[in-house]
C-alpha cells in the first residue's frame, strides 16, 4: 500500500475508538459497560416523521447485545442499539462485515449505501454489513460462526438480490472479530463486536435500490484509488478493516490461488487467530 494511502486510512474520518479495561475478569462488585448499559433506561426516539418508511421498518429488528467479550447479554431493536446516546453510556451488540471475491480475478465486491439509510447513507462499504438478529433462532447460534454466516446470506440477497443458492453458508470463511466504536452524524452511530468473513463466488446482483445506490467490483489498485479520491466517502468500519487488515489478507487470497487460477476464501483457514475479539485501540 501506498504512503499516500495509509496515511489517508489513518486519519480520514477515523472512527472514535474504544479503550477497553486491561482486564474483563470483574469481581461480583463490578460490571463492564456494555453490561451495565444492556441493564439500563435506554433513550428511544419517534422516527414516524422525516426517515424513509421502509428503512424506519428495519430500526424495529431486534439485534444481539453483548459484552466486551462477545458473550450475549439479551436484545434490543436497532434504533435503540444505534442511537449515540445509548452508545455512550457503553451499549453493543454484535454484527458482521461480510467481503465476496469473484474467483476468476480476485476483484471485490462494493456497494455504495443508498441515501435513504438512517445511518452512514451514501458511503461506499465491504460487499455488505448488517446484524444477526435476535429475531431468528438460527441467527444466534455461535457455534462454528453459525448466526453470523446464516444473517450474512440474508442480507446479501436482501441489499444485493444475490439468491442466497449462491452464499453458501459453510462457504464463509471467518477470520476475526473486531471492536469499534463509531459515531455517524451525531445522533446516530454504531457501536460493534463484528465479525469479518470472506467468500468467494461468483453472484448474480439485483440491487435493493432502498439499501444500496451503486455497486462495482475493484481490484486493489483501483481501491486505492478510491481511498485517494476526495470525492468518495467510506463508513469507519470499512476504513478501519482496510487500514488493519483488508490488504494483507487480500493479497494471501490472491497468493493462494488453486491449481486452476481461482482465489478461494477457505484457503485462509487459520490464517488469523479469530478466537479473541480485537480491540481497535
Amino acid at each position: 500500500m501506498s504512503l499516500r494511502v495509509a496515511s489517508f486510512l489513518s486519519t480520514a474520518l477515523r472512527p472514535r475508538l474504544v479503550r477497553p479495561p486491561l482486564s474483563y475478569t470483574f469481581p461480583r462488585t463490578m460490571t463492564s459497560r456494555a453490561v451495565e448499559a444492556s441493564r439500563a433506561v435506554l433513550k428511544s426516539i419517534d422516527l414516524s416523521a422525516g426517515y424513509d418508511a421502509e428503512q424506519t421498518r428495519l430500526m424495529e429488528e431486534r439485534c444481539i447485545l453483548v459484552d466486551e467479550e462477545d458473550n450475549a447479554l439479551g436484545a434490543a431493536d436497532k434504533k435503540t442499539c444505534h442511537l449515540m446516546e445509548n452508545i455512550n453510556k457503553g451499549l453493543l451488540h454484535r454484527a458482521f462485515s461480510a467481503f465476496v471475491f469473484r474467483p476468476s480475478d480476485g476483484k471485490l465486491l462494493l456497494q455504495q449505501r443508498a441515501t435513504e439509510k438512517i445511518t452512514f447513507p451514501d458511503m461506499w462499504t465491504n460487499t455488505c454489513c448488517s446484524h444477526p438478529l435476535d429475531d431468528f433462532e438460527e441467527e444466534k447460534e455461535e457455534k462454528d460462526q453459525r448466526g453470523v454466516r446464516v444473517a450474512a446470506s440474508r442480507k446479501l440477497e436482501h441489499e444485493l438480490g444475490i439468491p442466497r443458492s449462491q452464499t453458501p453458508v459453510d462457504e464463509f470463511q471467518y477470520l476475526t472479530r473486531i471492536h469499534y466504536l463509531a459515531p455517524s452524524n451525531g445522533l446516530w452511530g454504531e457501536h460493534e463486536v463484528d465479525y469479518i468473513l470472506f467468500l468467494t463466488a461468483d453472484v448474480t446482483v439485483t440491487p435493493n435500490l432502498n439499501e444500496i445506490r451503486d455497486h462495482k467490483y475493484v481490484d486493489k489498485a483501483e481501491l486505492q484509488a478510491m481511498f485517494e479520491d476526495p470525492a468518495n466517502s467510506f463508513t469507519p468500519w470499512f476504513k478501519l478493516i482496510a487500514r488493519d487488515f483488508l490488504f494483507g489478507w487480500w493479497d494471501e487470497l490472491l497468493a493462494r490461488k488453486t491449481a486452476d487460477g481461482q482465489v478461494y476464501a477457505k484457503s485462509l483457514a487459520g490464517l488469523v487467530d479469530g478466537s479473541k475479539v480485537v480491540k481497535m485501540v
